[in-house]
């Protein structure tokens, strides 16, 4: 593996940070604000995608490592960036969705007239600043310094509303995401440190930090404070905290279910588990199995959970919950394919799964309605958006022709590599297809097909603003371009497996 010195990991980190002080001095002209939003999210995305031809593997790229140091703390521990195939399929998803979210939340604050806006789009903006740090972490030390900056920075989103219910979601959002990263990650890098000498993550997914003479016990001890260490990615029982975030703004919802928040957790779960321990450690310890069950029950108790919620908002939370653990069912299967099937879906998932948090807030803000059992027949009063919603929903279900087809295909064949309890996994995938179909499909039946609620006429509703209604369809194409053409996400999800 070629590393290559270069300071453009840290100019797309900087973008988001530069962009939230320039929102923050703006805050009494409001376009201004939006712009220098907007202006930071281009320059981000315009740097990372100047990474492609250096990272992309060969024939496309140069197939190598950029690498910047930027201060050293002990030795074997600094602040160190680098960008490596598994950090562009991160950073590339979540600094494309920030565009088009910062014109989402343009709207749709707006439209609702909501109170405190500078503050929200600055935070909206360090908590890209936090993922992009966690995207582009060369070790452990910087992964969890900029974990803990996005727990910080969405509190006062998750916050927002200042009332009584919003106040109670944050505290129990900072209280699981910050006790769980202080009583697990951190005595865990302060043993791998002990033990290694190094935070530094390897460079291919087979040989890990740890040495292999290390004692079972005490490498298993660390490899669960790891998996349950990062809550953000929701694996139960440090789960609660997400559906409790939902009285955020949904433009929130959205950056903590798609964009930001879980897929930090889920990106930092597999970067330990690939980088840190290796496949060849895992499986010397046999912990892959025991973890592809483990997050099994978060799928389908999630899944059932869902089921119950007439609350848009909270299905679509407690279908976040099951849909990240296929990511780390995917990596923990240990086979090529399964690796595949997991990281792909960090993509998968974020395009689909901010698609139908757009949909729910174009609903609540051209409706006002938030219950799934009041929007019978909506959908032919507001076709593009219930249009959208069922597009992404086809992708969380896994139906081809979309993204989560893709997943769902690489799953199935890595399960069945396995050389062991491929059949238990294979049940576990059907039953969650099954499951999201029962979820899902209800929604754009009732609004398709559904009858109007006895007395509504759904007088004057229409289409939300098209600041709202565009992100929501580009985000929908982008799901099926992916599902189509999904050798260019596969590219770099490739190169991760070698």
């Amino acid at each position: 593996m070629e590393i290559v010195e270069s300071a453009r990991p840290l100019y797309a980190i900087l973008a988001a940070l530069t962009g939230a002080m320039l929102v923050m001095v703006s805050g009494r002209r409001p376009d201004v604000r939006e712009g220098w939003s907007c202006l930071a999210s281009l320059v981000m995305f315009a740097v990372i995608v100047s990474m492609v031809p250096d990272v992309a593997p060969a024939p496309v790229g140069r197939g190598v490592t950029l690498h910047q140091t930027l201060f050293a703390i002990l030795p074997g521990v600094s602040v160190s960036f680098r960008a490596d195939a598994f950090s562009m399929v991160f950073a590339l998803v979540a600094s494309f969705l920030w565009i088009i979210a910062v014109f989402y939340s343009a709207g749709y604050m707006r439209g609702l007239k909501e109170h405190a806006q500078t503050r929200f789009n600055t935070c909206f903006a360090l908590a890209l600043f936090g993922a992009m740090g966690v995207a582009f972490a060369d070790n452990l030390f910087t992964l969890y310094l900029f974990y803990e900056i996005v727990s910080v920075c969405t509190y006062p989103l998750v916050a927002h509303h200042q009332d009584e219910e919003s106040y109670t979601g944050a505290r129990k959002y900072i209280v699981y995401l910050t006790t769980t990263a202080k009583g697990l990650i951190l005595p865990a890098m302060i043993a791998i440190y002990v033990l290694t000498g190094t935070l530094d993550f390897a460079h291919d997914i087979h040989s890990g930090m740890l040495p292999h003479g290390v004692h079972g016990v005490l490498a298993t001890i660390l490899y669960a404070c790891c998996i349950l260490g990062f809550a953000k990615n929701g694996v139960m029982p440090f789960h609660n905290w997400l559906p409790g975030a939902m009285v955020a703004p949904t433009p929130v919802s959205a950056l903590l279910h798609a964009v930001a928040v879980v897929k930090v957790g889920v990106f930092c779960t597999v970067r330990v588990m690939l980088f840190t321990f290796g496949t060849d450690l895992m499986k010397l310890l046999d912990v892959g199995w025991p973890t592809a069950y483990f997050v099994s029950f978060t799928i389908l108790a999630a899944s059932i959970i869902a089921l119950t919620k007439d609350n848009l908002k909270a299905r679509l939370a407690y279908s976040t919950v099951s849909q990240l653990s296929y990511i780390i069912l995917g990596v923990a299967l240990l086979t090529v394919d399964g690796i595949q099937g997991g990281i792909v879906h960090i993509a998968n998932h974020a395009f689909s799964k901010i698609t139908l948090f757009f949909c729910a807030g174009a609903i609540y803000v051209a409706t006002h309605k938030k219950y799934i059992s009041q929007m019978g027949g909506l959908g032919r009063t507001m076709p593009f958006t219930f249009g959208a919603f069922a597009v992404a929903s086809l992708s969380m279900i896994g139906a081809p022709p979309v993204a989560g087809f893709v997943t769902k295909w690489k799953l199935l064949v890595g399960a069945m590599e396995m050389p062991a309890h491929s059949l238990g996994i294979l049940v576990v995938l059907l039953a969650s297809t099954l499951l999201n179909v029962a979820y899902f499909a209800p929604v754009t039946y009732k609004a398709f097909f559904g009858k109007r609620p006895e007395g509504e006429v759904y007088a004057g509703i229409r289409e939300a603003p098209l600041a709202m209604v565009a992100p929501i369809l580009i985000a929908a194409a982008i799901s099926v371009y992916i599902g189509i053409f999904p050798d260019s996400l596969m590219l770099f999800v490739k190169a991760v497996t070698g």
